[in-house]
């Protein structure tokens, strides 16, 4: 009973000098996003303040399909030497000539010997991207005058079909109106009085009949056989 808790706090002991050790580094705030094309140079950094001179190492997460992260170790010769300005260190790492596959999560593992203390700082997303190669490389003028073209283009579209829908309901008000003036004209040289004495010759000649009647007062004689 007496060693376990003897033990217990040992390790307590240690946690707290660990933790005090641990409260001396000071992590500075890291770019989180860089984006460049595909055979371009990349260079991220990792800042901190420290009183002693951690090991550090450059670790790339490559992150998986389902979800998990790979880190594995980068190569010393894409590191910079540590600089140092107002008590604050950075490491620097250079990628040349980056590819797709350098799309990772970057980060400084920092390691204290006495007490041993790993930290990782806060890490640079990479994103390596291929460029889209222009079909037409245009200059702004001669975009300006297309769009000056395509607007000039849809004005004349608008305006011809509307100016030939004008044309042709004019024309067909012209032939109402010659219409209705020809009508006029026909009834223009007919007397009116002329019709009506014609008009009731005919209803006159349709009610006596097509003979006449024999007048029945006057004396006629015929020829005896």
């Amino acid at each position: 009973m007496a060693f376990g808790l003897v033990l217990s706090l040992s390790f307590l002991a240690v946690l707290a000098v660990a933790n005090g050790k641990q409260a001396t580094v000071q992590l500075e705030a890291d770019q989180p996003f860089l984006r460049v094309p595909v055979s371009e140079s990349a260079s991220i950094q990792c800042c901190y303040r420290c009183t002693e001179n951690p090991d550090v190492k450059w670790i790339m997460n490559i992150h998986t399909v389902n979800g998990t992260t790979i880190p594995r170790f980068m190569n010393l010769s894409e590191v910079k030497p540590m600089t140092a300005k107002n008590g604050v260190k950075c490491h620097q790492l250079i990628l040349e000539n980056v590819r797709v596959a350098d799309t990772a999560l970057y980060q400084c593992f920092l390691s204290l010997k006495s007490p041993h203390i790993a930290i990782f700082t806060h890490g640079t997303f990479l994103q390596v991207y291929t460029p889209m190669h222009k079909t037409l490389n245009l200059s702004e003028s001669v975009k300006n005058g297309i769009i000056t073209a395509e607007g000039v283009l849809l004005l004349l579209c608008v305006l011809i079909p509307g100016s030939m829908l004008l044309c042709k309901s004019k024309r067909l008000n012209e032939l109402e109106r010659k219409k209705g003036r020809e009508e006029e004209n026909i009834y223009e040289g007919l007397n009116l009085d002329d019709c009506n004495s014609v008009y009731h010759q005919i209803q006159r000649s349709h009610v006596q009949g097509p003979y006449q009647d024999v007048a029945c007062g006057e004396d006629i004689q015929l020829e005896k056989p």
